[in-house]
């Protein structure tokens, strides 16, 4: 089942959200990093309590938006790149 049967195509899709995607993943794996460092000194007590996923879940949020990261400054470049390639170059007028 599609989305487009249940609405029966009353509805049209919205435009996808533009924005600064490097700085909001950014700003999520910072948030995770606070939160995995702010957990650390709690770390015996989580572990006497089997709590420790959520020390580990904060650390593979880091992991995760670096690798994020990477993947966005990538793919942002290229954006760039295929934009560059598109875009036709002036010459200097020839004498």
């Amino acid at each position: 089942m599609r989305w487009g049967d249940l609405t029966k195509g009353k509805r049209e899709a919205p435009e996808p959200l533009e924005g600064n995607v490097v700085a909001t993943i950014a700003v999520g794996t910072i948030v995770w990093a606070v939160l995995f460092v702010a957990q650390l000194p709690f770390y015996s007590w989580y572990a006497d309590h089997g709590h420790t996923r959520w020390l580990w879940s904060c650390a593979a949020g880091v992991g995760l938006g670096l690798l994020g990261l990477l993947i966005v400054r990538r793919r942002e470049a290229a954006i760039r790149a295929a934009r560059a390639a598109d875009t036709p170059r002036e010459t200097a007028p020839q004498e």
